[in-house]
């Protein structure tokens, strides 16, 4: 159970979005939901780019918390947090050390399998490496490896940007090009069939909790960019379409992902939940997105919340310096 705001209305709260990532549209539509949210609960609320007049503003704007809502490299990972640290105003989400470990895929993937959490098998490539070594022979090692279907994706983005499932050896190469767009780190990844799912973790200062599950089910059979952000093009299940034991099973994993890697306040753990009721890591999301589609305001309704006594409450956790 998340507990109320203890003093609804009384913090001056700087909410940034925007930014220069690909994923600029998405963190303006997120920072406008949180700031919205924010002012129905009585918060005091500015909204404001990263841009080079940030620290000056926020001298100038004195707020009590700084909610960043910037998805992508510019609120992911962890440079614009070492930033904030150094004003001394308390921010929600995840630190810099927390943020750069679950931002590259890779690294987050080497320290949930540590902690026991079962991750799909996967091969990390640069794109150097591509290039300079026999990159058709690499590509049939991988394929012979693995076996298809596989998914390829970018080591450092979000939103599903430059992901591909593939399922045969010509539609391999092209895959890579994509996810190179978005990060010069690929990750070719064994698919594993099953049951999507999206645990958001909340952590008030009380230790984290999972809220309900959300069950993705896209229409074109993946959850990509145009899925995630396009009303009606996937639909969702909340609490998921799993038997209780499966369910307390996912949740489980997702606390742990979210503590294995250092996170704080909040995150969203995606998940494949296969035929044997075996929940599979996929990422950690930093900061997940918070716009009328997304899952984690999906995960807060389901729950019985408002979404401005969470997003308050978040703040009220940064102030204090817990979660």
């Amino acid at each position: 159970m998340i507990p109320k705001p203890k003093q609804s209305g009384k913090l001056r709260i700087l909410v940034l979005a925007g930014g220069i990532s690909h994923e600029r549209e998405v963190s303006l539509k997120s920072g406008r939901r949180v700031a919205d949210a924010l002012i129905e609960q009585g918060a005091s609320v500015i909204i404001r780019e990263p841009d080079s007049d940030l620290l000056g503003n926020i001298k100038k704007d004195k707020p009590d918390v700084i909610w960043p809502c910037l998805h992508g490299a510019t609120g992911e990972d962890g440079a614009l947090r070492d930033i904030l640290a150094l004003t001394s105003v308390p921010f929600v989400g995840a630190t810099a050390p927390g943020a750069r470990l679950a931002w590259d895929k890779s690294i987050a993937k080497v320290l949930v399998a540590k902690a026991g959490i079962q991750t799909p098998n996967s091969v990390t490539l640069p794109k150097e490496s591509f290039r300079e070594l026999d990159a058709e022979g690499v590509l049939k090692a991988i394929s012979s490896s693995l076996a298809f279907p596989v998914v390829v994706k970018p080591a450092r983005s979000g939103s599903a940007q430059g992901v591909t499932i593939v399922r045969k050896q010509d539609q391999l190469s092209r895959a890579m090009i994509d996810a190179y767009v978005y990060c010069d780190v690929a990750i070719i990844e064994k698919f594993v069939e099953g049951t999507e799912l999206a645990i958001s973790v909340i952590d008030l200062g009380a230790g984290p909790i999972a809220l309900p599950a959300v069950e993705i089910e896209a229409s074109t059979g993946q959850f990509g960019y145009q899925e995630r952000y396009t009303a009606g093009e996937t639909n969702y299940f909340v609490p998921a379409r799993l038997s209780k034991a499966v369910s307390e099973r996912a949740a489980k994993v997702a606390i742990q992902a979210h503590e294995s890697l250092g996170l704080r306040h909040l995150s969203r753990i995606d998940l494949i939940v296969d035929a044997k009721g075996t929940p599979w890591f996929l990422e950690a999301n930093v900061l997940p997105g918070l716009t009328e589609t997304s899952l984690l305001p999906q995960a807060v309704l389901a729950a019985g919340h408002s979404l401005g006594e969470v997003y308050y409450s978040l703040a009220e956790a940064a102030l204090r310096g817990r979660g």
